[in-house]
């Protein structure tokens, strides 16, 4: 029964027990109780079919005397389609209006993503939307930084105060101004305009949250876990989740987990914690925290020793038989063979070099050949086997620094194999491949796999990512039925072919978007002596596949002028003071240190939000955004749709109120529209007409009319002028309304012949093209081996025009290896080599910190938002440090003690809670759910800022013995999951700690005020 009806149940009294008179007692507001109202009434139409004499089930008819009651009224007296952004997963939602207020929200049936389904985050968006912490009007700091001092002020002063600290710095140099945004979904945009801009300083929350996924994939397969790619629910047979906590694409999740339970299908979880999802998996490996490429190399190494892979399909998708040179200190070493037209080469079996994409050749796989001119070459298939057939990635030399019993390793292997090769799984859909051969039908490997940020939030992410699809292709089990599944736009070529912005042209845009993909070192963002060009140091050689940016490093390198002085921070929805730092403290510090002259380190702040959150006081102006359901989105082809394996897929969001309707004296704009206001002032390319008018009148109006390439726009659906053409075509000035018209979507379904092997599908490739998905209709080859990585290797060795200053060669060589690789987290072996090891502890990096934590977002909040909502506050209003009972009787703590959790970094107080479900080297938290008092407009004694509290204080930036981020080497990856920790009791504490000076208070009532109100009220003498 759902949650509504059961509190509904629960508070019905009995007729002969009189309601006790509570003069004092607060009243619901009259919004909250008519939406648990018309929920109750729907729910017991649903759950108690009328009877005869309109009686129901279980109720007392009425009395002769008394009115007929309506007890099924509609939820409202209209109702609008959106998406939602309470998540990720952007599901379709139904809005209930009455009386221009919002009564119910539910779940569209019709949108291709959640197919009706909410949870409780979408449910709750109606408190989003009145969240008191909703900022009313634009803000000029008058304090201290950080204060929370603000007045507010008018739009036109804001945009000219805005307008005023940027137009200078576009005419000397567009790289001071620093433009970094949160989980906006509005890349298409921003990025967009970062580049008109002309500022190589432009990055999204990517780095911080899931770039070593993206890159890992994207390098390897030509599309990637989380939102490029998904299980093939309806087929597969056995299901791995790695590392997936449940906030993320929950719904559709939930879903395909639903179908495979039905039909008996294998789900296992990998991760240290067992929660959501893994709590209705068959079975639970709790693995230590950053050894699942350890625990793949193993499968791995199993299934290569057993001969159960699948070398057809290696040799027909993938690089498995192409020749890489062995030239060892030679410049050509590790490179793949090539004729003299470029083709990669292959050995033919009893004949010679053949071209690698050749029909109709046997190749060999394994080998070592002498070539024409003299040099050796192997096969990758060859030196995959020399690896992972080495015994130190056996099931019982990796068991104890896994924690997962060798027994079971090798079970999963073999189940693994079963379930791939045995279960006989064909589709009767005849297709074509990109070779032109005919086949009658599709051959099923049905093992698929899932994994998230506990992969990618570790320092070595990147190589366990590409290890986790080496196992994939092993098996034959990518965009096969029953395996993991390509969404488009992908795949596209390994890898994509989008280079980063490096250079500005004659009107001061950036020649290409300030994102994209590295191909070689030649694509590296660095100065004539290998230093940093960009104030995050990504596309470095620090870190050179930084494909999302590093918002992470931003505001240390800003504060230290390193690798030179910015003038502007640029910053939208990046709680980047609170729970988006890492080694918040000093965070907080470098946002309000200030040089010798007593002026700011980092000038100008200008600051994005819809709500009051910790990083709003740090600003110098504050720029208020909409509530989701007051403003135009575009989820789209060009960002991160919402397509399905089985269809493109975009979506937009539209207005269902205007804000000034909302609350009297209101003055809120999108943020997507305020960007292009400002660009029109400043004149950028793009943005005026040749007058100097703005082209755009607001981000509606750019995403209906706006061309990346003649025919592509930011939506598919509806374009021509007759919005008769789909994927490409002109601008449609109806499409906004047609996308309204059909339920705030648009989807196209993939031809069924298309639907699988899409790398190689003739089908597919044809049907991408027309949508301009991809190039060309060639095969995309999985990449087993990384040539790209081989060139930075080579570099870091002394060969090419490009190589690394000799403080990062030996790092660039070692983890730039073109062939997945494990290592232990870099915060564990920097510990490690400063500790002896503790007796007991009983892992291989045990050390003075020698438990790992970890955090996981819960499936009912999201991000640090969540936890203003008021009625997921219901669920959680605080968060425990859990740990395993054995570890408290390890460490002397019961339950429910209060306990000191130390760092190499800090130290924080908090309360601990037992689990039994967790792995008892580990201690894990839920994440955002600590506040600082004064943020969020919550009461000073809210839980979640006396009880609850934040990991990220523990977590340090940097390592501790070095100068690097604390990060992936490849991809510049925040390692959020590396932390080590000690616990201890810390007797006679009730309160969590640190805890740091409250934001700007009202006295009275002892609740935040909306910045600037307190501004208002003492200018008024109040």
């Amino acid at each position: 029964m759902p949650r509504s009806a059961i509190r509904a149940t629960t508070i019905r009294r009995s007729r002969s027990t009189p309601r006790r008179a509570d003069p004092g007692r607060r009243r619901k507001p009259a919004i909250i109780a008519d939406v648990l109202t018309s929920q109750w009434r729907t729910r017991a139409r649903l759950h108690f079919p009328a009877r005869r004499a309109g009686t129901i089930r279980g109720m007392r008819a009425p009395a002769p005397k008394e009115p007929a009651i309506n007890t099924s009224p509609s939820p409202g007296d209209d109702v609008r389609t959106t998406t939602c952004y309470m998540c990720a997963c952007r599901c379709g939602i139904k809005v209930w209006l009455a009386d221009g207020k919002i009564r119910y929200l539910q779940g569209n049936p019709a949108h291709p993503v959640n197919q009706g389904v909410i949870c409780a985050k979408g449910a709750a968006g109606i408190m989003q939307h009145y969240s008191p912490a909703r900022l009313d009007k634009p803000l000029l700091r008058v304090g201290e930084r950080g204060s929370g001092e603000f007045r507010e002020i008018e739009w036109d002063e804001a945009l000219q105060i805005a307008t005023g600290w940027l137009a200078p710095i576009r005419e000397r140099n567009p790289d001071e101004l620093a433009f970094f945004t949160g989980r906006d979904q509005s890349q298409a945009l921003t990025g967009w305009w970062a580049q008109q801009f002309g500022t190589i300083n432009y990055a999204a929350h990517g780095g911080f949250c899931s770039v070593n996924m993206a890159a890992g994939g994207l390098y390897t397969l030509g599309g990637s876990f989380w939102e490029f790619g998904e299980p093939d629910w309806e087929h597969a047979r056995y299901f791995m989740l790695w590392g997936v906590a449940e906030d993320h694409d929950s719904n559709p999740i939930k879903l395909g987990l639903g179908r495979l339970k039905a039909r008996g299908a294998k789900i296992v979880a990998v991760n240290p914690v067992r929660t959501g999802y893994g709590a209705i998996a068959d079975e639970w490996i709790g693995i230590r925290p950053g050894t699942d490429g350890l625990f793949a190399f193993a499968l791995i190494h199993e299934l290569l020793r057993m001969d159960r892979i699948d070398l057809d399909y290696l040799v027909r998708y993938a690089n498995a038989h192409w020749l890489v040179i062995r030239n060892p200190g030679g410049a050509d070493d590790g490179l793949f063979a090539r004729d003299a037209e470029g083709n990669t080469l292959c050995w033919e079996q009893g004949g010679g070099p053949a071209r690698a994409d050749a029909i109709g050749i046997a190749p060999a796989v394994v080998g070592e050949f002498t070539l024409a001119d003299g040099r050796t070459a192997v096969p990758v298939f060859q030196l995959i086997a020399e690896r992972y057939l080495d015994p130190q990635y056996a099931p019982d030399a990796v068991s104890e620094r896994c924690g997962i019993p060798a027994d079971t390793i090798r079970r999963i292997a073999r189940e693994l194999a079963q379930a791939a090769f045995e279960s006989n799984l064909t589709l009767p859909i005849a297709w074509t491949d990109a070779w032109g051969r005919e086949h009658a039908e599709m051959i099923g490997r049905p093992v698929a796999m899932h994994a998230m940020r506990g992969i990618s939030a570790h320092s070595n992410g990147f190589h366990t990512c590409r290890a986790l699809h080496l196992l994939q292709m092993l098996l034959g089990a990518v965009d096969a039925p029953g395996s993991f599944r390509y969404q488009p736009p992908f795949p596209k070529s390994v890898a994509p072919p989008n280079r980063p912005g490096k250079t500005r042209k004659d009107n001061g845009a950036l020649d290409a978007p300030p994102l994209g993909f590295v191909h070689s070192p030649d694509d590296l963002l660095v100065d004539a002596a290998g230093r940093p060009r960009r104030i995050d140091h990504a596309y470095s050689w620090a870190y050179p596949l930084s494909a999302h940016g590093m918002m992470h490093t931003v505001i240390r390198n800003a504060h230290a002028g390193d690798p030179y002085p910015i003038d502007t921070l640029l910053m939208f929805m990046a709680n980047m003071s609170w729970n988006s730092a890492m080694n918040t403290r000093e965070t907080m510090h470098w946002l309000t240190d200030r040089r010798e002259d007593g002026e700011y380190r980092i000038p100008h702040i200008i600051y994005s939000d819809a709500y009051a959150s910790e990083m709003v006081a740090y600003a110098d102006l504050v720029l208020p955004d909409t509530t989701y359901l007051e403003r135009h989105d575009c989820i789209s082809l060009l960002d991160r749709p919402i397509s399905d394996a089985d269809g493109a897929a975009d979506a937009i969001r539209h207005p269902v109120f205007d804000p000034a309707t909302q609350r009297a004296g209101r003055d809120v704009r999108g943020f997507q529209s305020v960007l292009l206001d400002l660009g029109a002032r400043l004149g950028l390319p793009g943005m005026v007409h040749a007058d100097g008018s703005p082209l755009y009148r607001d981000y509606a109006d750019y995403i209906v009319r706006h061309e990346r390439a003649p025919g592509v726009g930011l939506l598919a659906g509806w374009r021509g002028e007759d919005g008769a053409q789909h994927g490409k075509g002109a601008p449609n000035p109806e499409q906004m309304q047609r996308y309204i018209d059909n339920g705030g979507f648009w989807r196209e379904e993939i031809p069924a012949h298309a639907r699988y092997f899409k790398m190689a599908n003739r089908g597919y490739l044809e049907w991408a093209q027309r949508f301009g998905f991809v190039g060309s209709t060639e095969p995309i080859v999985l990449q087993l081996y990384s040539e790209t990585l081989q060139k930075f290797r080579l570099a870091a060795q002394g060969h090419g025009a490009q190589q690394p200053p000799p403080e990062h060669r030996k790092r660039v060589a070692t983890y730039f290896d073109p062939l997945p690789i494990w290592y232990e987290p870099f915060e564990s072996a920097e510990l490690e080599a400063s500790h002896s090891p503790l007796a007991g502890d009983g892992a291989s990096t045990a050390s003075a910190f020698p438990l790992s934590a970890i955090t996981q977002r819960p499936m009912f909040m999201y991000h640090a938002w969540g936890s203003q909502n008021a009625w997921l506050r219901q669920i959680a209003a605080r968060n425990y440090l859990y740990l395993h009972p054995d570890t408290g009787a390890r460490y002397g703590i019961a339950d429910l003690d209060w306990v000191a959790v130390d760092s190499h970094h800090g130290s924080i107080t908090v309360q601990a809670k037992f689990a039994r479900n967790m792995q008892p080297d580990t201690v894990w938290s839920w994440n955002a759910i600590g506040k600082r008092k004064g943020a969020w407009r919550l009461a000073r004694n809210a839980p979640e800022s006396s009880q609850g509290f934040l990991l990220n204080h523990l977590i340090s930036d940097k390592l501790p013995k070095s100068d690097y981020a604390n990060a992936d080497p490849v991809t510049g990856q925040a390692a959020w999951f590396d932390l080590r920790v000690a616990i201890r009791k810390a007797d006679g504490i009730a309160r969590s700690q640190p805890q740091f000076a409250a934001l700007a208070f009202d006295e009275a009532d002892e609740t935040p005020l909306r910045y600037g109100a307190s501004m208002r009220a003492r200018a008024h003498g109040r």
